[in-house]
């Protein structure tokens, strides 16, 4: 009874494990080459598997390239929906925003080194424009169960998001001792301050 019941987590373990080295392998190979000369069989060969494994898991390229965006977003969305219930919803964006940033702690050099790289093919941001969006979507969910408002949810959701995409590229181009985290809190303060208002108000 016990192995059964233990065999679903581990296949899942494994499949996340496969789905990680395929996006490390694309990252470290566009960084190395540059996107557009990443194929498919060169990922599937530095992550040491086929190229039909890789089809099990993405795509294309830009999907495992922005499979990392994916899993932070998506890491954000859990933080929102497990803040407490009393917290208004802009709050409790805030309140995931610095919470996921102190548990990154030390930034990922190779996250960085994407993160540029995403600036310079424009391919890499058109699929980042589609990820983003689809991800948008959950996060407004998270939103609307606190505000009971599909339309508010989405335009807080669309605006915390911008506030997260400002904070990361004036990030980029600051000096190395720069704090990710209080620009973060500092742009989503400042995009909040109409949100705040219209909670205050009788």
């Amino acid at each position: 009874m016990s192995t059964a019941t233990s065999e679903p987590g581990l296949r899942e373990r494994k499949k996340a494990a496969t789905r990680q080295a395929l996006h490390e392998a694309a990252v470290r190979l566009a960084i190395a080459h540059g996107a557009d000369k990443v194929t498919v069989e060169a990922v599937a060969d530095e992550a040491g598997v086929s190229r039909r494994t890789f089809s099990n898991y993405f795509a294309n390229k830009e999907e495992a390239l922005l499979y990392g965006d994916h899993r932070r977003i998506a890491t954000l969305v859990d933080l929102v929906r497990g803040r407490p219930a009393r917290e208004s919803a802009w709050t409790a964006l805030a309140g995931a925003s610095d919470e996921y940033y102190e548990q990154i702690g030390v930034v990922d050099p190779q996250w960085v080194a994407q993160t540029r790289l995403l600036r310079t093919e424009p391919a890499l941001l058109v699929q980042q424009v589609s990820t983003f969006a689809a991800l948008e979507q959950e996060l407004a969910g998270a939103v609307a169960d606190r505000l009971g408002d599909p339309v508010t949810a989405r335009l807080m959701a669309a605006t915390f998001m911008t506030a997260m995409r400002v904070a990361l590229h004036f990030w980029l181009e600051s000096p190395d001792d720069t704090s990710l985290r209080d620009l973060a809190r500092r742009t989503v303060a400042e995009l909040g301050k109409g949100f705040e208002r219209e909670n205050a108000a009788p």
